[in-house]
């Protein structure tokens, strides 16, 4: 069994119609992506998957549980943290107070200073700067900070939204990298959108395509590198 199903689910923006019977898996320990153009409904997939968005049809099924109808801080609790698209962080909060807000659904506390000793070793350079308010850091350290920020909710599933949007292509190539390093050496189980698709593509095990609303295509990621419709419409050949 999967540890995230998303089943036939149908979401509406008003009467936008943005996803027609959308369904993939994710399995424990995996890197799964969802590629497509502008539009395509990948980052709705995430809003419904984290409740901030309710399915107008279908299942959102967490280790075989249905959590589709759970409010977004249930859903979380639950284990499945979404990390937004532009960061999301509070600009006028220091470093670990961001952090901190992480933990909020959390009462553990030796377990939480032991995470955030944890997140200051992926992220040495939040470290150097948990004194500094957000809104000061580079858009590198502040994507680092969003992601650290839903490890410390300590997610059975992470949710990330676009990742390397609006970041140099050294800081892209870095952040890569920690994504990389977080489910190698963490297990961290991971949803990834991102309109960089060959980079995606690079680091996920599997990828799912979305066009309008639809997956229409679906495979392990390696596969979908060759695929002649792949490589025209998104990795830029």
């Amino acid at each position: 069994m999967a540890l995230l199903e998303v089943h036939d689910v149908h979401s509406h923006y008003g009467n936008i119609h943005a996803l027609k019977g959308v369904s993939l898996t994710v399995d424990e320990g995996e890197i799964v992506t969802l590629i497509g153009a502008n539009g395509a409904g990948k980052s709705t997939t995430l809003r419904t998957i984290s409740g901030l968005i309710r399915p107008s049809a279908g299942s959102v099924r967490l280790g075989g549980r249905d959590i589709a109808a759970l409010k977004p801080h249930a859903i979380v609790a639950e284990g499945v943290v979404h990390v937004p698209e532009g960061r999301g962080i509070f600009a006028r909060l220091t470093v670990d107070e961001n952090l901190s807000i992480g933990a909020f659904i959390r009462s553990d506390a030796a377990g939480i200073a032991a995470d955030l000793e944890r997140v200051f070793e992926s992220f040495p350079r939040l470290k150097e700067r948990r004194r500094q308010a957000g809104g000061t850091l580079s858009g590198g350290e502040q994507q680092m900070l969003a992601i650290g920020r839903g490890l410390m909710a300590r997610p059975r599933v992470l949710l990330l939204d676009e990742p390397s949007m609006g970041l140099a292509p050294i800081l892209v190539e870095e952040i890569f990298t920690i994504i990389r390093r977080l489910n190698a050496e963490e297990g961290t189980t991971i949803l990834l959108v991102e309109q960089n698709a060959l980079a995606a593509l690079d680091v996920a095990h599997r990828g799912y395509v979305l066009e309008t609303g639809v997956v229409r295509l679906s495979g392990p990621a390696g596969d979908l590198k060759r695929d002649p419709a792949v490589i025209e419409a998104y990795l830029g050949v």
